[in-house]
C-alpha cells in the first residue's frame, strides 16, 4: 500500500468519525460517540502512518525529504494537527459534542487533499530553497498553530450557538459544553496557536533568509501571515488587557482563522515566492 492510497483511506475514516460524532450528538448515542472517538484514533494513526509512509517513500526515490513541502503534504499535516488538538481537548473536558464541530474540519482538509484535481500527490525533488531544515520548523509549528485555531472555530461556533440559545436551553444546544467553558476554550485555543504561530512566523524569517538572503520580504503569504498574527494579538490583548468575553472574542476567533484559510488558500492565487505554483507544486 502506499501513502497516497493509505492517506485516502484516512479520508474516509476522519469523515466517518465526524458522522459518528454529530450522530451521537444529534439522537444523544453514547455509544456512538465512544466508537467516533475509536474512528478519529483510528484516524490518526493512518494519518501519522501515511505521512511516515510517505517520508520513507521519498527516500526510496532518492528524494529523500520530510513530506512537508507541497500543497497536498501540508494539508494531510493540517489535519493530523487538527485532530490531535481535537483528541486532547476531548480528553481534557470530557466532551464529546466539540467533535461534531472539529472532525469534520479535519475530514474537509483531507478530501480537499485527496480529491481535488488541482492537488498532486506525486513525491517530487525539492527546489533549493526548500532544502532546509528551518523550513520543516516553520512547516510545524505553523500548523501546530492553524490546528488550535481550527478547533477554535469550531468552539466559537458552539459559543455562538448556545449564547443566542441561552445557557438553559434544553435539546441539542444543551448538550454542549458550559458557556463559560467554551469561553475560556477559545481562550486557551487562541493562546496557544499564537505562541505556535509566532514560532513559525520566526523560523520563516530564518528559513527566508537563508534561502533569499532576506529575512522579511513583504511577500503576499508573509503580509497576511502578519495580519492573522495581529488579529490574535487582538483577541489575546483584548481578553486580558480590556476584559473581552463572550461573542465579542468568538468573532474574533472566527474572523482570525478566515485570516488563516486566506493566508494558506488564498494567497497560493497571487504571484509570490511561498506560492506553490511558484515553488513548482
Amino acid at each position: 500500500m502506499t501513502s497516497s492510497m493509505l492517506l485516502s483511506a484516512t479520508t474516509f475514516t476522519y469523515g466517518l468519525a465526524g458522522f459518528l460524532y454529530i450522530f451521537a450528538w444529534v439522537f444523544k448515542q453514547a455509544g456512538a460517540g465512544r466508537l467516533a472517538t475509536g474512528v478519529t484514533l483510528g484516524g490518526l494513526a493512518g494519518n501519522t502512518a501515511g505521512i511516515v509512509l510517505r517520508w520513507v517513500e521519498s527516500y526510496r526515490l532518492g528524494f529523500g525529504h520530510a513530506p512537508l513541502s507541497n500543497l497536498y503534504e501540508s494539508l494531510i499535516f493540517f489535519a493530523w494537527t487538527i485532530a490531535l488538538i481535537y483528541l486532547f481537548i476531548e480528553w481534557r473536558y470530557r466532551n464529546r459534542v466539540i467533535g461534531a464541530f472539529s472532525a469534520p474540519l479535519a475530514f474537509l482538509t483531507m478530501a480537499y487533499a485527496s480529491l481535488s484535481p488541482n492537488i498532486s500527490d506525486r513525491i517530487q525533488p525539492l527546489i533549493p530553497a526548500l532544502k532546509s531544515n528551518w523550513l520543516i520548523a516553520h512547516v510545524i509549528t505553523c500548523f501546530i498553530g492553524y490546528g488550535a485555531f481550527a478547533v477554535a472555530f469550531g468552539v466559537s461556533v458552539m459559543y455562538l450557538i448556545k449564547s443566542r440559545r441561552g445557557e438553559g436551553e434544553g435539546g441539542l444546544v444543551g448538550r454542549f459544553p458550559a458557556i463559560a467553558v467554551l469561553d475560556e476554550l477559545t481562550h486557551q485555543l487562541g493562546m496557544f496557536g499564537f505562541l505556535f504561530l509566532s514560532a513559525g512566523i520566526i523560523t520563516g524569517a530564518v528559513w527566508a533568509n537563508s534561502a533569499w538572503g532576506r529575512y522579511w520580504g513583504w511577500d503576499p503569504k508573509e503580509t497576511w501571515s502578519l495580519i492573522t498574527w495581529f488579529i490574535y494579538a487582538a483577541l489575546l490583548h483584548a481578553r486580558m488587557m480590556r476584559g473581552w468575553r463572550g461573542r465579542r472574542i468568538a468573532w474574533l476567533s472566527i474572523v482570525g482563522f478566515g485570516a488563516v484559510l486566506f493566508t494558506y488558500f488564498g494567497v497560493n492565487l497571487l504571484p509570490g515566492l511561498h506560492s506553490y505554483q511558484a515553488m513548482g507544486q
